[in-house]
């Protein structure tokens, strides 16, 4: 199968780009001969995997962050159908947060996780799909893999991605921090949320978080029991909390005991709408920004095949 490799030199805080020889020697010890792209800037790895599958590669291989795997997914895709129905994605990662590994079970570091491609099997994963409001007021629909949210995590996530002595001391520490600095100063979020055809209701929350995977925010388990085959979301809930309550319960979400909690709902279904009710409420999916309220959020079952 012929292959290409998407890697963005600027994750794990520059240090993929003194790596790159090594994880060239890598990529062919394991996939043979293999045609690598790097990206200089946002949107690049959407572009160079959509013009390698028109070109006739169809194994994409992503190496980065949570941030370039989004990119990498959305590339496979034009006008809602996939470029190429039998291509297939792997991945390894190599940036600051991992989150969609962390999902996955997956422990191994990069150029071990490379190494492991040679023997990796096919599977068919669920994407979810959001339509959504831009930055600049236009709507747009974007593809995420692992999790999709809104209201404090799409703050925090705006800060994280404008972040600078934080973010260099990692993902978790950087979405820890920004989370902490969030929660004072944040104020609730009155939406009209609607899941499938069973739930529907104007609440204040803190937090909602559309999950195929488990894990956001750095390592935060925001969806323990999400499965990414299943052909569902599990919607996480987290209604309006005090601000001093919010931070002294954080740890919870590391650990996935947050569900256990009277103010925090799960629910599971296909689509989910969602409407602001009192102002702007900012929106991220995979740990990317530039997303408001309202959305609609749709899950599209067996939509990839990974290879991993």
């Amino acid at each position: 199968m012929s292959t290409f490799a998407v890697v963005n030199p600027r994750s794990a805080g520059g240090r993929t780009a003194k790596a790159m020889g090594e994880i060239g020697a890598a990529l062919k010890a394991a996939l043979g001969d293999v045609i690598v792209g790097s990206t200089q800037r946002q949107g690049d790895a959407t572009r160079l995997v959509a013009k390698a599958l028109d070109q006739g590669y169809r194994r994409i291989v992503a190496i980065g962050g949570d941030g370039t795997l989004n990119e990498a997914v959305n590339g496979m895709f034009r006008d809602g159908a996939p470029i190429a129905p039998d291509a297939a994605f792997s991945f390894a990662m190599s940036g600051s947060g991992g989150d969609f590994k962390r999902s996955l079970g997956i422990e191994h570091e990069l150029l071990p996780a490379i190494a492991a491609l040679k023997d990796a099997a096919p599977r068919k994963i669920d994407l979810g799909r959001v339509t959504f409001i831009g930055d600049d007021g236009t709507p747009d629909t974007r593809l995420f893999l692992n999790i999709a949210s809104f209201g404090l995590p799409g703050e925090i996530v705006n800060r994280v991605n404008r972040a600078g002595l934080a973010k260099r001391f990692g993902g978790p520490f950087a979405f820890r921090w920004h989370s902490t600095a969030a929660a004072l100063t944040f104020r609730p979020w009155r939406v009209h949320l609607a899941v499938d055809d069973g739930f529907s209701q104007d609440i204040s929350v803190s937090t909602v978080a559309i999950c195929n995977g488990r894990y956001f925010g750095g390592g935060m388990k925001i969806a323990p029991e999400a499965d990414i085959a299943d052909g569902l979301f599990d919607i996480v809930v987290i209604a309006e909390t005090g601000r001093r309550a919010m931070i002294a319960r954080m740890n919870d979400i590391y650990s996935g005991a947050h569900v256990n909690h009277p103010n925090v709902k799960v629910l599971r279904g296909r689509k989910v709408t969602a409407s602001p009710l009192n102002g702007p409420c900012f929106a991220e999916r995979d740990g990317e920004g530039g997303m408001n309220l309202p959305a609609t959020f749709e899950i599209l079952p067996g939509a990839l095949t990974l290879v991993i």
